[in-house]
């Protein structure tokens, strides 16, 4: 006769906790900002997917993950995600994180998520202060060198995959280091965009005002 065991329950991999995106508001104004100039800075890159607070799974059959504030996954669609697999994705993982110092988790910042991302092979690790209270620097870099994180040093840094960044208020300015211009926030690029159109509604009413001054004197002169 057959006995079948107990079967383990199903793994199951919440796509969420509950808890909100940052500590405070003015955390919230870090994150996004620098999450939409990543993506912007990729736009010509479908290989290249940048999520903010989404659940990392490293290994299936194991719920232990990670959410970073910020993470830059290459080599795999840009598409959305409920969650990242690293099995689903041929065992990718995010080749940068950001997290964002706060009060409560500054200290968590620089050991216990220090450590993790280390032994999880996530070669650059970024941590900004917004409220500029916790971290001496403010932004802190660092990169594997083998298997351990080294320290980026200079007030702006730079990233292997072709961005600097500096801190700027209370935000973290992207540059383009091909062109050495920053990444305008989305609110600077609108702002951008409007003085362009003053600017150009300016000269057309200039040049109309020209052509009827033009107008007038030839007709005069006839």
């Amino acid at each position: 006769m057959w006995i079948v065991g107990p079967q383990s329950p199903p793994i199951e991999y919440p796509s969420g906790d509950g808890q909100p995106l940052a500590e405070t508001w003015l955390h919230v104004q870090a994150i996004m900002p620098l999450h939409q100039a990543l993506e912007d800075f990729f736009r010509d890159r479908s290989d290249v997917f940048v999520a903010s607070d989404l659940f990392w799974y490293r290994q299936e059959g194991s719920s232990q993950k990670v959410a970073p504030d910020v993470m830059v996954v290459p080599g795999v669609g840009a598409r959305p995600r409920r969650s990242f697999f690293s099995w689903e994705e041929n065992g990718a993982g995010p080749a940068v994180v950001f997290e964002m110092a706060s009060e409560n988790t500054w200290r968590d910042d620089l050991d216990d998520k220090y450590d993790q991302y280390e032994r999880l092979g996530v070669r650059e690790y970024f941590l900004f202060d917004p409220e500029g209270l916790y971290l001496v620097p403010r932004l802190q870099g660092y990169r594997l060198n083998g298997t351990a994180y080294r320290r980026l040093r200079g007030a702006e840094l730079t990233s292997e995959l072709g961005f600097g960044l500096r801190a700027e208020d209370t935000i973290v300015r992207l540059i383009d280091l091909k062109t050495g211009r920053p990444i305008p926030t989305r609110a600077e690029a609108v702002e951008a965009e409007r003085k362009r159109a003053d600017a150009l509604q300016m000269e057309v009413e200039r040049l109309r005002a020209r052509l009827q001054q033009l107008g007038r004197s030839n007709g005069s002169e006839g």
